[in-house]
């Protein structure tokens, strides 16, 4: 038997048949080229480790149904958009903060030229560290303020300016992991600054801080928010007012790395206290550093927050410049900042604010208007269920929500189908069943949501990976680490 790699066609035998025209038409012709030798390449290999007979290699149509496949998969975007089906809200995996409506129109207005660094007033260089300022101090009692890309750049900095060379006292119990394996200790050693470990994994005392200060080494103090795990049972913290006392004492600054950013009230939310910017300020920290696309709601940022000396500091390093924020980045974050004027306007505005908050019952009447629409594609039914916040924050607390479960017998195969598709869905697994958590879905993405799931039903269970791997809740992402 002949080999059937002799039958391929060549590249110009394709482009002169007059069925690539359309494609010659939609795309260029050096991607048509390149897309044509990929298949050819492909189907190559394809019959070399199969040893099959290869069909008919010759029917043009069949290579330009490869062809056109190939270059609709390469104009896929890397990034899109997905619909999060999880519960999870702040799904560090997905984005964290979804940002509100206002933050879009500027961010978009901020895409062409502004004013980053210009005064429109005074016709003069301006700074591009004034943006957002005033209403940072306005929101949080700072007497000046700081934004770079994300907290884990802002306490790099705060520490390699306050504490380059020298030591930094900070308590075992907070030598946190954050996100994608980032620790605490690794960080302080990038920023120049030297590790003072004080007290214990579960029990620190003030005396353990005023022993280490009282050596003379130590250039700072470090508290660290517990945000992404909880310790309980015989421990004992010591709090920001009496840190700072014996910062002063000792003079020395206090860094507060807070993470979170809630700058809403938290019951108002239905969540547990949680320390916030304005407290741990009042409280007498001296830099407090927070993240934007957290609780805040916000673009990715990190907010440093303290006295106008020490943010001037922090603006003079030279490593300022190297995490400094974007045009784009600070247009979004002041328009979630001013959303915040009105408490009530921030959680209806704020997609993040506003899915904490969302009532019970609102929840439950989605579930089910969701479920009847989805019933005629295959059997489905409404349950309560638990969301979680994410994003490393409010470890351990649970959110109770409404679901809807899909019984069928290869879950992740659904979840496959539903990732793969467009737009994407991502959903959990529970009890064999695929659980679709209203708590993240918007209401505008109902419709789709029906459309992408009716569809994934209605395919088979090829190629489903193994259940006993499945991640697709990422369950993770709720005590997942605070990732900056």
């Amino acid at each position: 038997m002949s080999d059937p790699r002799r039958r391929l066609p060549s590249v110009e035998s394709l482009l002169a048949n007059d069925v690539f025209e359309g494609l010659l038409e939609e795309y260029p012709r050096t991607r048509v080229v390149a897309a044509i030798r990929g298949e050819i390449d492909d189907v190559r290999t394809s019959l070399s480790q199969s040893g099959m007979d290869g069909g008919d290699l010759e029917t043009v149509s069949g290579w330009v149904d490869r062809v056109s496949a190939r270059l609709a998969r390469e104009d896929v975007p890397s990034l899109r958009r997905v619909i999060n089906a999880t519960g999870v809200v702040l799904h560090t995996n997905l984005g964290r903060a979804p940002l509100a409506a206002a933050a879009v129109r500027a961010m978009a207005a901020a895409s062409g030229y502004a004013n980053l660094e210009y005064d429109l007033g005074e016709g003069v260089r301006g700074s591009r560290y004034d943006h957002c300022v005033d209403l940072l101090r306005e929101r949080t009692g700072a007497a000046d303020a700081l934004v770079v890309n994300n907290c884990a750049a802002a306490l790099l900095l705060a520490l390699n300016t306050v504490a380059a060379g020298r030591g930094v006292v900070v308590s075992r119990g907070e030598l946190v992991e954050i996100g994608g394996g980032f620790r605490v200790p690794e960080i302080m050693e990038r920023s120049g600054a030297r590790l003072i470990e004080v007290g214990s994994t579960n029990r620190t005392r003030a005396q353990d801080y005023r022993a280490a200060l009282a050596t003379g080494g130590p250039a700072a103090l470090l508290k660290v928010h517990r945000s992404n795990f909880r310790i309980s049972g015989f421990t004992e913290d010591v709090a920001i007012g009496e840190l700072a006392a014996l910062a002063a004492e000792f003079g020395v600054p206090l860094i507060h790395d807070l993470g979170s950013g809630l700058m809403d009230d938290p019951g108002a939310l239905g969540l547990p206290d949680e320390p916030r910017p304005s407290t741990s300020l009042r409280d007498g920290s001296d830099l407090v550093v927070v993240s934007g696309d957290k609780l805040l709601g916000g673009p990715q940022a990190g907010l440093l927050l303290g006295s106008e000396e020490h943010i001037a500091a922090l603006r003079g390093n030279p490593m300022c410049r190297a995490l400094r924020v974007d045009k784009v980045t600070l247009a979004g974050l002041e328009a979630t900042l001013r959303l915040y004027r009105d408490p009530a306007t921030a959680r209806s505005a704020i997609p993040t604010l506003r899915m904490l908050s969302i009532p019970l019952d609102k929840l439950e009447e989605r579930a089910r208007s969701l479920a009847a629409a989805l019933e005629p594609a295959g059997p489905c039914h409404v349950a309560e269920g638990v969301s979680a916040v994410g994003g490393g924050t409010y470890p351990g607390v649970e959110l109770p929500s409404w679901t809807v479960r899909i019984p069928v017998r290869r879950a992740g195969a659904l979840l496959e189908r539903l990732r793969r598709g467009d737009p994407p869905v991502v959903a959990r697994v529970e009890d064999g069943e695929v659980v679709l958590d209203m708590r993240t879905i918007a209401p505008a993405e109902v419709e789709e949501v029906v459309r992408r799931v009716s569809s994934a039903l209605s395919q088979p269970d090829e190629s489903a990976p193994d259940e006993s791997a499945l991640s697709e809740a990422d369950e993770s992402d709720v005590s997942e680490s605070d990732e900056s």
